[in-house]
């Protein structure tokens, strides 16, 4: 078991990133992380309370091989698909990752010590298909502290709503735009909803809404680039916080009105949102910049291991960054838009780039899988 103390923690900035609030889930995961032990190393020196992976995550890990031989050979053995294969890799690393933060999810109430596990991107504009999947993953995995993992897309919406109504936790991904995190929201509390209609227990469901930021800036830093103007490229590297800080704006909002109050009367747990995508593009900018500066109570960022040590050796923790800079996000956001920038335009590019990506991603993933199977001499289709 995992025991975290004041001895054994010993990044001071991670300390001081915990102490405001911040959960912090490193955003990577693989069979050798966890079989030599550095999974649970982080949990206990660096403050390490949750995972997140994705179809990228995967692709790296499964596709390098190591750790996954033996598991190959048996899955060969028996003739599997190439679907069945990974699902079954994917799975077993999250079971174990959520076995080493059982700790944690016990000692937090079910707050955090979570894992995540995507949906099979492909299946992200299919709701009915979602469902299914996120069904699956859950039976598969079969911890309690498994979040799975929905886009934020059209067909993602009405997903999270149902998956949430059967007490199923939800890590929602994707985000970009204000006017989605909106509806990811919505489709949250109708989830809640219907759960309390069906007589479920809702404090055991639990939901973060991980919101993209270092995308954010690439694109429109790129476009600003473009226009290369003194006013244009002033404005570089303050998009992303900008739209960062207006979403906790909304989540301050959505979570005090009265529709939240009768569900947190239930004893119904908040959707915090969760800061993704932190590993800094730019190397013009500081490294710990998508950490230091959106600090807010009640949120999750979920690090790569390079942005999780730069925050451990240098990273400026000083207390909240993010409410009292509501105004300014709101002028920065203006100032692009009035230099021809469309906002709508950017979040959706991102969205659609956003799953292609995974897509991508995965396939690369079910190809490499293919190739190991069947250099085992089984047919992998």
């Amino acid at each position: 078991m995992i025991k975290v103390t004041e001895a054994t923690a010993t990044a001071g900035a991670l300390k001081r990133l915990s102490d405001e609030g911040v959960s912090i889930w490193l955003d990577d995961l693989s069979r050798k992380r966890i079989e030599s032990g550095n999974l649970a190393e982080l949990v206990a020196t660096k403050h390490v309370v949750g995972v997140t992976t994705n179809p990228s995550i995967f692709q790296a890990a499964i596709g390098s091989g190591a750790g996954y031989e033996e598991q190959l050979s048996d899955l060969a053995a028996r003739g599997v698909t190439v679907d069945e294969a990974v699902r079954m890799m994917t799975t077993a690393d999250v079971r174990a990752a959520a076995d080493v933060l059982r700790p944690v999810h016990d000692a937090t109430g079910g707050r955090d010590g979570r894992v995540s596990i995507e949906v099979d991107p492909r299946l992200a504009h299919n709701t009915r298909a979602t469902i299914a999947e996120a069904k699956q993953l859950a039976w598969l995995v079969d911890r309690p502290n498994v979040m799975i993992k929905i886009p934020a897309t059209r067909a993602g919406l009405p997903a999270i709503t149902e998956v949430i109504a059967l007490g199923i936790s939800v890590n929602v991904t994707l985000i970009f735009s204000l006017e989605r995190y909106r509806e990811v929201m919505d489709a949250y509390l109708a989830g809640l909803e219907k759960a309390a209609r069906k007589g479920l227990d809702l404090s055991t469901i639990h939901s973060v809404a991980s919101f993209f930021v270092s995308r954010v800036d690439s694109e429109i830093d790129k476009r600003l680039t473009v226009l290369g103007t003194e006013q244009a490229l002033a404005l570089k590297g303050r998009a992303a916080l900008a739209n960062a800080r207006l979403a906790y704006e909304a989540y301050e909002e959505v979570f005090s009105g009265e529709r939240w109050n009768a569900l947190e009367d239930a004893r119904a747990n908040r959707q915090r949102p969760l800061w993704a995508s932190t590993g800094v593009k730019d190397p013009a900018y500081k490294d710990t910049l998508y950490v230091d500066d959106l600090v807010a109570p009640g949120t999750v960022n979920t690090m790569p291991e390079a942005t999780l040590n730069a925050t451990a050796d240098h990273g400026d923790i000083t207390g909240d960054t993010v409410t009292g800079g509501y105004a300014q996000a709101r002028a920065d956001l203006a100032a692009v838009e009035a230099l021809g920038i469309s906002y709508d335009e950017v979040v959706r590019q991102l969205e659609d780039e956003g799953v292609a990506k995974f897509e991508v991603a995965w396939q690369d993933l079910l190809d490499a899988v293919t190739k190991s199977l069947n250099s085992k001499g089984v047919d992998a289709e």
